[in-house]
């Protein structure tokens, strides 16, 4: 099964008598862009809250590198590598681009909160913040007040902000969401970019954002894992079809 760098086993919550993540066990590839797909409802957001430890989970473990994270804290999964993109989005909409990601990196050194440090200090950073930038296109913005920032362009921080923190497995919730075709496309071609040498982990609803760049998916439907495998092997299965009533069947057979 090559290098896992993520497993859960039979990971479960349940609130108050509702099952949302029903013993999902799930094995993420060491750099492999992995999807969590599903109808609204079927637990993508639940599983990802217990994966950085915002929820408990009611049964069940998590490994990642092969060490047990369940009873972890979710600054503790931070420190470990597990970085979730709107963990340490965009929070300062006041602020410049190149501040909000000199932030993410002082973080990263564990001074996050020193933000009286003199201007000389955190200088040092801001080759490394140019860097990151340069990296998610946004080098022009840099001097760009954060809140002026397209939207597309504000997520395309968020993920410079993520790098920032240097993580081993990132993971991204929604990462188009409510983008037009042209971020669509920009923010697809950044998340493949930015993937090397690392691993990803996303929640996306948009099949031809999945079916361009994911190495692996896992279709979720009421919790539960309803099918694996590559974009091929997943769009043409008939429990996934049959999950994806209507549009989104024709969505999902549409986005090769």
């Amino acid at each position: 099964m090559g290098d896992v760098i993520l497993e859960t086993k039979n990971l479960t919550k349940e609130f108050k008598g509702f099952t949302a993540v029903d013993n999902v066990n799930l094995q993420v590839q060491r750099g492999h862009i992995h999807a969590l797909i599903g109808p609204n409802g079927a637990g993508k957001t639940t599983c990802f809250n217990l994966l950085t430890k915002f929820l408990t989970p009611s049964a069940g473990q998590i490994l990642f590198n092969g060490h047990d994270i369940t009873a972890a804290k979710p600054a503790q999964i931070a420190r470990q590598g597990i970085i979730r993109s709107f963990q340490i989005s965009a929070v300062f909409p006041h602020l410049s681009v190149l501040e909000n990601v000199r932030i993410g990196l002082q973080r990263a050194l564990g001074t996050s909160y020193y933000f009286w440090k003199s201007e000389a200090s955190l200088a040092q950073l801001n080759d490394r913040a140019m860097a990151l930038l340069a990296q998610v296109d946004l080098t022009e913005f840099a001097a760009s007040v954060t809140v002026d920032l397209p939207y597309g362009r504000k997520r395309a921080l968020e993920i410079a902000t993520t790098l920032a923190m240097e993580p081993e497995l990132m993971l991204l919730d929604e990462p188009t969401q409510g983008m037009g075709h042209e971020d669509v496309s920009r923010v697809t071609d950044l998340i493949k970019k930015v993937s090397s040498g690392r691993t990803i982990l996303m929640v996306e609803h948009n099949m031809n954002v999945v079916s361009g760049i994911c190495d692996r998916i896992s279709v979720l439907q009421r919790g539960a894992i309803l099918a694996e495998g590559t974009y091929a092997q997943v769009s043409t299965n008939p429990k996934v079809m049959e999950a994806y009533m209507g549009s989104a069947s024709a969505e999902l057979a549409g986005a090769h």
